[in-house]
């Protein structure tokens, strides 16, 4: 599964996240250069967040805990056609709701020079999991998360470093 991954053709852009060129997506990671991914988070109507363990599997981040879903934008195509591929993909659904952008966070050496698109969808399930790809999925309350990310709370592991940026941006526009 890494090599398929690691050979995944991506493209790379520049600070304005125009497109300049692709590499597949192992050499992009080994050289640091910029590029783009899409982060979905799923509330329920009980307004809480649906978040993914990461399996153990996976090369980067791997038993860590992440967004709903999150995957890169392959070369070739855009962040709006990525993010329904990928809650396909991860957790086996289409989106009846419209996936609503909420935000593009910078390149940062944190996140791994990606261009991030978040979107927000609400679906209550039920969910088929990319076991591949994720270990678990549970429903957080919000202020569970919170208090995972601003404070050092630590219900059940560790977050990834690039939720942690999404989220205190997103609470900005939500509180």
């Amino acid at each position: 599964m890494a090599e398929t991954l690691s050979s995944e053709l991506l493209d790379i852009v520049d600070s304005s996240d125009v497109v300049v060129g692709s590499l597949s997506r192992g050499e992009i990671h080994r050289q640091g250069l910029m590029h783009r991914s899409v982060h979905v988070l799923v509330f329920n109507n009980s307004n809480s967040i649906l978040l993914q363990k990461r399996s153990m599997l996976k090369d980067e981040c791997g038993g860590m805990w992440d967004s709903s879903c999150a995957g890169h934008v392959e070369s070739g195509q855009g962040y709006d056609e990525t993010a329904p591929r990928e809650l396909e993909e991860e957790l086996g659904f289409i989106s009846t709701n419209t996936l609503q952008p909420l935000f593009k966070m910078p390149p940062t050496a944190a996140n791994g020079n990606e261009f991030a698109m978040v979107y927000r969808t609400d679906f209550d399930g039920p969910f088929t999991v990319a076991e591949d790809e994720i270990d678990e999925i549970r429903w957080f309350d919000l202020s569970v998360v919170d208090d995972w990310v601003c404070h050092g709370g630590n219900p059940d592991g560790e977050l990834t470093v690039g939720f942690c940026e999404i989220w205190r941006q997103y609470r900005t526009l939500s509180i």
